[in-house]
C-alpha cells in the first residue's frame, strides 16, 4: 500500500513537471518575435513594387514588431531626423502618425522607428555615425531628439542600425591574380576597417547605455540591428551591451554580393558554412559569435532578407551552375520592378523560375533552371548559362518560402527569439506568384515558429 502512495505521488510529481514544461514551451511559442521591416521609400515607388498601407496590412497579423525605416542623422545638429520628411511628418498624411496608428487595429503589435539601417548617405571619410559617438556633447541631442520622435510620433522605441564600416569582401582569384594578391598582401598588410575600431566600441556601448536610461522612464524598447557585413567582435561588446536591448536583430546576407564580388558568384546568406574559403560568412557563425559572448538565446533573431542577388555569367563560367561560380561579370541586369542592378525581389525571382508563361521563350527572356537545397544548409539558386554569343547569362541565389522556412526551422531548434523579416515590400505581397496568398515568405517563417 504504501509503495502504491508513493508511486502515485511520484506520478502527480512527474505530471507537475510535465505539465511545466509545456507551459514553459507555450510562453516560449508565445514569445516568439517577428519583426517586419517596412522601408518608407516603398511607399513612393512606382509600379508593382508600390507596397501602400492598404497591402501592408494583411502582413499585422503575423508580425510581433514593425520596423519603420529609415531615419538619419543630420551631420550638424547630431539630431535624429526624418530622410524624407514630406513622407514622414506631414500633417494628417505623414507616414510616422499614420503606421503607429495601426496599432488601434492590431494593439498586440509594437512599432519601432530605424535609424541608419545602409539607407542613411554617409561620407566614408567623415563618418558621421563614428563622429558622432566621439563625443558625449555629441550624443547628447541625438538622444534628446531620438526619444523627442518617438515620445510625439507614438513609436514603441527604436531600432539601431548603426552604420559601422564594412569588412572589405574577400575576393577569390585564379592564376596569376591569386599569386599577385599573396604578393603585394605582404607589402599592404591586412585592410584596416577603422583604425579606432576599439574606442568606437566602448563609446557605441556609451550611447546605448545612456539611450536606454533615457528611454527607461516612459518604457520605450530599444534594439540593435548587425547590419550585413559589420564585425561584431571589432564594434559591439556585447555583455556590456545585451542589458540595455531589448532585441539584436543580426542581418546575416549579402555576405557575397555582385557589388562585393563581381568575379564569383556564390551563396549570399547561407546557414552554415559551405565552404572553407568564407568560415564567418553564414548565419550560424554569427548567431554563435553572440552566444559565445554571453547573449541570451531570447535575446537573438536571424533577419531574413526576402531577395536574391544576380551575377551575370559569361562563357568563362561553365555551365553547371554551382557555386562558387568564377569568371562572372558583375551584377545581372534589374529587374523591371526593382529597377536595381544584381538585386532581384522575390517575386521577380519567381516569375524568371519556370513557368506557362515563360517556358517557350528564349534569350534574356528564357527561364532560369532551378536549383533546391535538399540539404537544407545553403539556399536555392538559378541560373541560366551564357549563350553561344556570350549573353544572357544570369546566376541567382535567393530565399523563398522554403528556404526562409528551413532558416526559421535552425531559430527554433537554437532556441533563439525569433526571426526579422528585411523587407515586406520584396516579399511577394500580392500573391503574384502563390495564386493570390500574400505575404508567402513571411507566412512560411509564421508557420514554422
Amino acid at each position: 500500500m504504501r509503495a502504491q502512495q508513493q508511486n502515485m505521488k511520484l506520478f502527480g510529481l512527474l505530471s507537475l513537471l510535465v505539465g511545466a514544461l509545456a507551459i514553459g514551451q507555450i510562453n516560449a511559442a508565445g514569445n516568439t518575435h517577428l519583426v517586419c521591416y517596412y522601408d518608407g521609400g516603398s511607399f513612393v515607388r512606382e509600379g508593382l513594387s508600390k507596397l501602400t498601407l492598404n497591402d501592408l496590412e494583411p502582413a499585422l497579423q503575423f508580425c510581433t514588431h514593425l520596423v519603420y525605416g529609415f531615419a538619419g542623422i543630420n551631420p550638424t545638429s547630431n539630431k535624429l531626423v526624418s530622410n524624407n520628411e514630406k513622407l514622414d511628418l506631414d500633417v494628417g498624411s505623414g507616414l510616422y502618425r499614420t503606421v503607429t496608428g495601426l496599432k488601434k487595429k492590431y494593439p498586440a503589435l509594437k512599432v519601432l522607428l530605424s535609424v541608419g539601417g545602409d539607407r542613411d548617405q554617409v561620407d566614408p571619410d567623415n563618418n558621421k555615425y563614428l563622429t558622432l559617438l566621439e563625443s558625449s556633447n555629441a550624443r547628447i541631442p541625438f538622444i534628446n531628439s531620438a526619444h523627442s520622435l518617438v515620445k510625439t510620433y507614438g513609436f514603441d522605441g527604436l531600432d539601431l542600425g548603426w552604420q559601422f564600416p564594412k569588412n572589405k569582401p574577400k575576393k577569390v582569384h585564379g592564376g596569376i591574380g591569386k599569386f599577385w594578391k599573396g604578393f603585394k598582401k605582404i607589402f599592404t598588410g591586412d585592410f584596416v576597417v577603422d583604425e579606432k575600431a576599439e574606442e568606437h566600441k566602448e563609446e557605441f556601448t556609451a550611447l546605448v547605455r545612456e539611450l536606454k536610461n533615457a528611454f527607461r522612464p516612459d518604457g520605450y524598447l530599444l534594439g540593435l540591428s548587425v547590419l550585413p557585413n559589420v564585425n561584431s567582435s571589432l564594434f559591439y561588446d556585447v555583455p556590456a551591451l545585451i542589458n540595455n536591448l531589448d532585441y539584436v536583430n543580426l542581418h546575416a546576407y549579402d555576405f557575397q554580393t555582385p557589388e562585393r564580388n563581381p568575379e564569383v558568384a556564390d551563396f549570399p546568406a547561407p546557414i552554415y558554412e559551405p565552404n572553407e574559403r568564407h568560415p564567418e560568412a553564414n548565419v550560424n557563425y554569427q548567431v554563435q559569435f553572440w552566444l559565445n559572448n554571453h547573449a541570451p538565446a531570447s535575446k537573438l533573431n536571424v533577419a531574413i532578407a526576402t531577395w536574391g542577388r544576380a551575377w551575370k555569367m559569361t562563357k568563362d563560367s561553365g555551365l553547371t551552375g554551382l557555386p562558387p561560380v568564377a569568371e562572372t561579370d558583375g551584377a545581372a541586369p534589374a529587374g523591371l520592378q526593382t529597377q536595381t542592378a544584381g538585386f532581384l525581389s522575390w517575386p521577380e525571382v519567381c516569375a524568371k523560375l519556370p513557368n506557362p508563361a515563360n517556358q517557350h521563350l528564349k534569350g534574356a527572356d528564357g527561364p532560369l533552371r532551378k536549383v533546391g537545397d535538399p540539404t537544407k544548409r545553403f539556399g536555392s539558386y538559378a541560373y541560366r548559362s551564357a549563350d553561344d554569343s556570350g549573353e544572357n547569362g544570369v546566376w541567382v541565389a535567393y530565399e523563398d518560402p522554403d528556404t526562409a522556412a528551413n532558416k526559421a526551422t535552425f531559430v527554433k531548434a537554437k532556441g533563439l527569439g525569433g526571426v526579422a523579416l528585411v523587407d515586406l515590400s520584396f516579399d511577394d505581397f500580392r500573391g503574384g506568384c502563390t495564386g493570390g496568398e500574400e505575404y508567402p515568405i513571411l507566412r512560411a517563417i509564421k508557420y514554422k515558429l
